[in-house]
């Protein structure tokens, strides 16, 4: 997916089995980020930086939604731990990881893997990518000061 494409209108379901489409948030920003996995430190932060300015983020106009390939009991317990407020997608057989462009190869101490690349999408109000975060453009510790610092 690239700036100016029109995002997937079936995004998955989330950590309470809801379905959750793209058309759910017309008329406000949607924030999608992929992230590898579920209580990892860098994952953990940059969902604690989301939830941390959650309202400041949906004054401006965006709702938030998390993606990953873990589980959705994986999803309630991180949600639960974390207090967070926003809907996480258990995409565990990368369908929309793969067709956002959020799957590929990476290199872990050498070794390459297939994997999740840390990837966020702002969204406008009409379902088009307006923005494209990846790899390490995002700043887990401060991924909602990056988004509202946006133009």
């Amino acid at each position: 997916m690239n700036i100016g494409d029109k995002a997937p209108e079936i995004l998955g379901q989330d950590e309470q089995g809801r379905d959750i489409r793209l058309s759910d948030y017309r008329g406000r920003k949607l924030i999608l980020y992929f992230y590898p996995k579920d209580n990892t430190s860098g994952c953990t932060a940059e969902a604690c930086s989301l939830r941390d300015r959650h309202e400041q983020l949906q004054a401006a106009g965006y709702e938030v939604v998390g993606v990953s390939k873990d589980s959705a009991a994986s999803h309630q317990k991180f949600k639960e731990k974390h207090e967070l407020p926003f809907p996480l997608i258990a995409d565990v057989n990368h369908t929309l990881l793969e067709a956002m462009g959020a799957w590929g190869e990476k290199s872990m101490y050498g070794k390459k893997t297939m994997g999740t690349i840390r990837t966020t999408f702002v969204i406008n109000e009409e379902g088009i990518i307006e923005q494209i975060l990846a790899g390490k453009q995002v700043k887990t510790k401060e991924h909602a000061e990056q988004i509202l610092n946006l133009k």
